[in-house]
């Protein structure tokens, strides 16, 4: 980050927002004394309603996404830019891009993997050159994964027990739902790939967010959507596992951070991610209703006359669940990996709150603070288009812990 003195800490964009409410709030309750933040967004009336609300006297910044002097203004203000606007496709481009070019940190909750992609291209060494750290995916997508394989990699670390092999996260218990604005980049991104092969086959790979496609290791066909036994990935997992929704972006994060690593958690690792439909007999079937499932959304999503009525019944963006029932939601991620040596690890991540709200809200802002207040703690690197763990690392497994969440690993 550029050593010049900047007026804020922490601009969050898209404060007006529904999830830019939460974080705001949060901050506002935890935020350390002294810490500098502003409110930005389309709307100044809408902020100052915010602002009131919040009883707080924070700055407001006005910028349009679209205008880029506004944008370049805003990056230059901040030493982190924290924006919960989306699709980031549609409208994170010009910001990501500002930021990198004015060395300031920056946290999204993006789980578009072509915007990743692409920001990765045309930032990643923007910002290696003002030392500004791009981390995208710091909500519900990804940290958990990220985090979770970083955690169990320190274990096996720390007891010298060799690398990190078959490695899998399973979604054991959740209680809650996906945001309107999940659903808005998922019909973005569909409607970008739907007539352009060259891009459903990089959304597709595996790989599709390595630094270098051709220095990773050949482990054959991956399949995000697989439907497991639990006993395939560990002896003490009974019943069915369902392919995760989110498993297709999640997993190339994490396979990014072992690249931008020096692949430091195993050239032999092999990443993948499901969710438990318990241990019924109705289990099998269940776990292939979610797997038709996942695929007649997608299908329903591109095509014309479906899309006219799940429009209508999916949640939108800017909509979101209660506070009772935000404060209802949890969830509870188990992963489990075999080392080289032999041994079996499990790690576990687990948080109160809905968790692409209440959880995300946390995990963003904790994302945050961790540039402004824990500099000398967070992992060395010169800036770029990181990743939660490559970025944040232990400074947010601190940080998330202290927020009550519940972050371990132990062999088993």
């Amino acid at each position: 980050m550029s050593g010049s003195v900047r007026e804020h800490d922490i601009v969050v964009y898209g404060a007006s927002g529904f999830v830019g409410v939460l974080v705001a709030k949060y901050l506002a309750g935890h935020a350390p004394a002294g810490t500098r933040v502003a409110l930005a967004g389309r709307s100044e009336s809408r902020l100052a309603e915010v602002r009131q609300r919040l009883g707080v006297d924070w700055p407001i910044l006005v910028a349009d996404a679209s205008d880029a002097a506004a944008v370049d203004r805003l990056a230059a203000s901040a030493r982190v830019v924290l924006t919960t606007v989306g699709p980031y496709a549609k409208y994170g481009k010009a910001l990501v891009h500002s930021c990198a070019a004015a060395g300031t940190d920056y946290v999204d909750l993006t789980g578009e993997v072509l915007f990743a992609r692409e920001s990765i291209d045309e930032n990643h060494e923007l910002a290696a050159q003002t030392g500004a750290r791009i981390v995208h995916s710091c909500g519900f997508d990804s940290i958990p994964s990220d985090i979770g394989v970083h955690v169990l990699d320190r274990q096996v670390k720390a007891d010298d027990a060799g690398e990190l092999t078959d490695t899998t996260l399973v979604v054991t218990s959740m209680r809650g739902g996906f945001s309107g604005g999940t659903i808005d980049s998922m019909r973005n991104q569909l409607d970008v790939i739907k007539n352009d092969r060259r891009l459903r086959r990089l959304a597709a790979s595996p790989y599709s967010l390595s630094p270098d496609r051709a220095a990773e290791p050949d482990l054959g066909r991956q399949d995000d959507m697989a439907i497991l036994n639990g006993t395939e990935v560990d002896p003490r997992l009974r019943g069915s596992l369902a392919p995760f929704v989110m498993a297709s972006y999640n997993t190339r994060v994490v396979r990014r951070s072992n690249a931008l690593l020096g692949w430091a958690y195993g050239r032999q690792f092999r990443y993948r991610e499901a969710m438990s439909v318990g241990a019924s007999p109705l289990s099998p079937v269940l776990a292939m209703v979610t797997k038709v499932g996942l695929g007649a959304l997608v299908v329903g999503l591109s095509l014309p006359p479906t899309r006219f009525v799940l429009d209508r019944i999916l949640p939108k963006p800017g909509e979101g669940p209660s506070e009772q029932a935000r404060n209802a939601g949890h969830f509870t991620i188990d992963l489990f990996t075999t080392t080289s040596t032999g041994a079996r690890y499990t790690a576990r991540f687990r948080a109160k709150g809905d968790p692409g709200y209440a959880a995300t809200a946390v995990m963003l802002s904790e994302s945050a603070l961790a540039l402004i207040h824990d500099r000398d703690a967070l992992p060395p690197s010169s800036g770029g288009v990181l990743t939660p763990a490559t970025a944040l690392g232990d400074a947010l497994v601190n940080r998330l812990r202290a927020a009550g969440m519940e972050i371990t690993a132990a062999k088993s």
